[in-house]
């Protein structure tokens, strides 16, 4: 027999795990968490936000949720999904987590799906990978922030009906995250009447994107889908090799963590993201203030989507949730 459990009740029966009153004993046991996050490599700017946005939410409740205090595993996946299988082992196995919170990257949310099922360990992830709420979903997983193919939606609406653009190339990285990013971008960029005549797909550490940015003319647009560090790299080695084309990109592609890194050469690029810190509300104010004091650093949609999905001490959305937005 199978059991279909969807994404309401789910989300549910965790609140109701989480703030129904407990035993005396079980009160007073911490609630482990165990972060999967990437801290090295190419992903790791996302990755590292990702522990600052929980950090700064956990401080501001005192370490604790619900009347108990809660301890924070923090395990770096390296950016791969092997890593990250190992890490998520010795977090359930080893250290006893309650619970999964990560990982940051499609293919490592992927690679451990089965594993953390079959321990029956919930697991609240920001990752993007859309085949764990559509083709193959996973009953212990939430997911608080977007999929992969999401904001892409809104910008492949946007270039055909607003930018008018007839004819696109898409570049994206070599993985999970990429492939479904341009996938959502060209069903409904081609369903728009728009057409995309080349795809591609350099690995994640590339160093030098010169044999792609060969490849990039007689478009009206190239579509970048780039995430971590790599955007600033696309973008600077773009603007080095004198193309002018326009450029437009996701969520990841020119987010508000990354802007103080551009230069010139993202002037004119329009990108849609779930999160801006222009967001002026009361919760978007005293997030981005804390996230200053505590860090230096302007938080992007890791750190954001972060701290949106805990247990909150009201039962409606918080003010300020993330909503898919284009700006340029």
């Amino acid at each position: 027999m199978t059991v279909t459990l969807g994404r309401r009740p789910l989300l549910a029966g965790v609140a109701a795990a989480t703030v129904l009153p407990m035993p005396a004993v079980a009160q007073s046991k911490p609630i482990r968490i165990g972060l999967l996050t990437v801290k090295t490599g190419p992903l790791a700017q996302g990755g590292i936000q990702t522990e600052q946005g929980a950090l700064l939410f956990l401080k501001d409740r005192n370490n604790t949720i619900a009347g108990r205090k809660v301890e924070l595993l923090v395990a770096d996946t390296g950016g791969n999904p092997a890593g990250t299988k190992t890490k998520a082992q010795e977090l359930i196995e080893r250290d006893g987590v309650d619970m999964i919170f990560g990982p940051l990257a499609a293919f490592e949310l992927l690679a451990i799906s089965d594993y953390v099922a079959a321990h029956k360990t919930p697991i609240f992830s920001l990752a993007a990978a859309e085949d764990m709420s559509q083709r193959k979903p996973n009953p212990y997983f939430v997911r608080a922030s977007g999929t992969s193919a999401q904001n892409m939606h809104v910008l492949a609406d946007y270039a055909a009906k607003e930018l008018h653009y007839r004819n696109v190339i898409t570049i994206s990285e070599d993985f999970a995250y990429g492939y479904e990013q341009m996938g959502g971008f060209q069903r409904v960029f081609e369903g728009a009447g728009g057409r995309v005549v080349k795809k591609l797909w350099p690995p994640i550490v590339t160093p030098d994107y010169t044999p792609y940015l060969a490849q990039l003319s007689g478009v009206d647009a190239v579509v970048q889908g780039f995430a971590g560090s790599n955007p600033l790299k696309f973008m600077k080695q773009y603007k080095d090799a004198g193309l002018t084309l326009p450029v437009i990109g996701g969520g990841t592609a020119a987010d508000d963590a990354l802007l103080k890194s551009f230069g010139d050469e993202a002037v004119g690029l329009i990108s849609a993201s779930v999160f801006t810190s222009d967001l002026d509300t009361p919760v978007n104010r005293q997030f981005i203030e804390g996230m200053v004091r505590d860090t230096g650093a302007i938080p992007a949609p890791p750190a954001s989507t972060s701290t949106a999905w805990w247990p909150r001490r009201r039962s409606q959305p918080p003010e300020g949730a993330p909503t898919t937005r284009l700006r340029s």
